[in-house]
């Protein structure tokens, strides 16, 4: 099975909620996809490979596994706006989306057999489009049934934002995993320069002088740059705005933490999570709240 070349482009230009590090993995995704001379290779799933493990839920009817009788929804890997017809298989490329996220909750919500929802959560963002709007779901449903995050690892980023959004005291963080990267990051991938050396001069005819601009054809202006800029330091607020609403700090406080990362009990301390446990024990602690 090959990964979709277009939501391997779709990573670049446009602006990300994503910790650096996941960038290598986008990068690694549009090379399998678009740039490898064999027309566009992907990646192959055996069955060693860990994102084809499936787990049956307990009730077939839900589209996630109950265990004593909380909902466990995964939010793992990339995270994308729209799965489409990805929306079975996307854990075998490594990607989570919105969408997937957003029925798995209000499903659960109106699951007569769900008495808790957890998210579990290892993940290093993605996608700036959608996210909000999952993340502001999540916040409104607080009260109608107990929601917790459980980060299998780390949650950055727009990972992080989904996190935030679930009760207060019931996001745990193992010893070794991580949370933060409260950033935005805009990828520019121009092509201009190997266009070049191919003998290859695309020429750009718009309506509109800003028509077209960022294009991966052409080389990035400063005026362009500017503008993106100001998009990104717009998303980058909003995200500010949104985890300190969630999590009850100051918006200062979460941008002076300049996107950083956190582990463990560091972020804790920091107030991005609420206690250190491993995901089997913090899966116990929830069970003795509820």
């Amino acid at each position: 099975m090959r990964f979709p070349r277009h939501l391997a482009t779709t990573l670049f230009n446009t602006p990300l909620a994503m910790q650096q590090d996941g960038t290598a993995l986008a990068l690694q995704l549009l090379e399998q996809s678009v740039l490898r001379g064999d027309g566009g290779a992907g990646i192959d799933i055996d069955a060693g490979d860990p994102w084809s493990t499936q787990r049956a839920p307990v009730d077939d009817r839900a589209p996630y596994e109950i265990i004593c009788g909380v909902a466990v929804i995964p939010v793992q890997g990339v995270l994308i706006q729209r799965l489409g017809w990805l929306w079975h298989i996307g854990q075998y490329f490594g990607v989570s989306g919105y969408d997937k996220i957003r029925f798995q909750l209000l499903h659960a919500l109106s699951n007569p057999n769900v008495d808790a929802i957890v998210f579990d959560i290892d993940s290093p963002g993605g996608d700036v489009a959608g996210c909000f709007d999952l993340v502001d779901t999540i916040f409104g449903a607080r009260g109608i049934k107990p929601i917790a995050a459980i980060l299998g690892e780390c949650a950055y980023s727009a990972a992080y934002a989904v996190a935030s959004a679930v009760d207060p005291g019931r996001l745990w963080v193992p010893r070794t995993g991580g949370t933060g990267s409260v950033g935005v990051i805009y990828i520019h991938l121009s092509v201009a320069d190997w266009l070049a050396k191919t003998g290859i001069a695309p020429t750009l005819v718009t309506k509109g002088a800003l028509k077209g601009e960022g294009s991966d054809l052409i080389a990035l202006s400063d005026e362009a740059r500017a503008r993106i800029q100001r998009d990104v330091d717009k998303a980058g607020l909003l995200f500010d705005q949104t985890v300190a609403r969630n999590r009850g700090l100051s918006v200062r406080d979460v941008a002076g933490t300049e996107a950083g990362v956190f582990t463990g009990a560091d972020g804790v301390d920091i107030g991005f999570a609420d206690a250190v446990a491993a995901p089997d024990a913090a899966f116990r602690a929830l069970l003795a709240q509820l």
